[in-house]
């Protein structure tokens, strides 16, 4: 009878560390949630929404322009020297805490659009004040923020192989590609840096939607010179 009761009480937190278990490895290795910490997003993504990852897409597919991807900023947006330093019991924290969705992202991972892949030409703007990829014009109405248009900044890339072009839709409050030209990564994040694909708004339900390729990037060519 005892071993039973010592059965039964060891039951429950084993199920649950089965169950924390399983949550972990699937946000480690397929979706996790992530938290918009800022504006740079809007109207697509809002402050506090909260967004499914995609983690294993891009061992399916490559990085196509038009995604919304959550990557680390770490030596690309953030200098090396900036990256906050945890011990081992706050980072194990933290770490389950984001897989979760409870605890804000680091300072390090930012989310933004691809706009261009590697051997990509980008370019704003024209004489109709709209950017370009491989020469084709972007349409990008349908997701830009309103008012906001494409770039104050005028800019003229061909992004390395490996590499990525990222922009925010709210292009006057987004500190993206442009933003870290002048650092030595020339405002471009490595694609191993990539977490991966923003699939969903999950919360607040009231936004709830999928995350769609807007379909200008459709009409983008491959680059001359090669490339993806």
């Amino acid at each position: 009878m005892a071993d039973r009761e010592r059965q039964s009480w060891w039951d429950i937190p084993l199920t649950i560390g089965i169950a924390i278990g399983v949550v972990l490895l699937i946000t480690t290795f397929v979706a996790k949630p992530f938290s918009i910490p800022s504006g740079s997003m809007e109207n697509t993504l809002g402050i506090g929404d909260r967004v499914l990852v995609n983690r294993a897409v891009y061992h399916l597919r490559g990085i196509e322009r038009g995604d919304v991807v959550v990557f680390d900023g770490s030596d690309s947006f953030v200098p090396a020297g900036d990256v906050p330093q945890r011990n081992p019991v706050a980072g194990a924290l933290t770490w389950i805490g984001q897989s979760v969705g409870v605890v804000p992202p680091d300072s390090t991972d930012f989310i933004k659009r691809v706009i261009g892949v590697g051997g990509d030409h980008v370019t704003c703007c024209d004489a109709d004040g709209r950017m370009a990829v491989n020469g084709a014009p972007l349409q990008e109405e349908g997701y830009l923020f309103s008012g906001d248009s494409p770039s104050t900044q005028t800019f003229d890339v061909i992004v390395p192989q490996g590499m990525l072009w990222v922009m925010g839709d709210h292009r006057s409050n987004s500190a993206d590609s442009r933003a870290h030209m002048g650092d030595p990564g020339g405002g471009f994040v490595p694609e191993s840096k990539v977490v991966g694909r923003a699939m969903a708004v999950l919360w607040p339900f009231s936004r709830l939607q999928a995350l769609q390729i807007p379909s200008t990037f459709a009409t983008v060519p491959a680059p001359t010179g090669g490339g993806s």
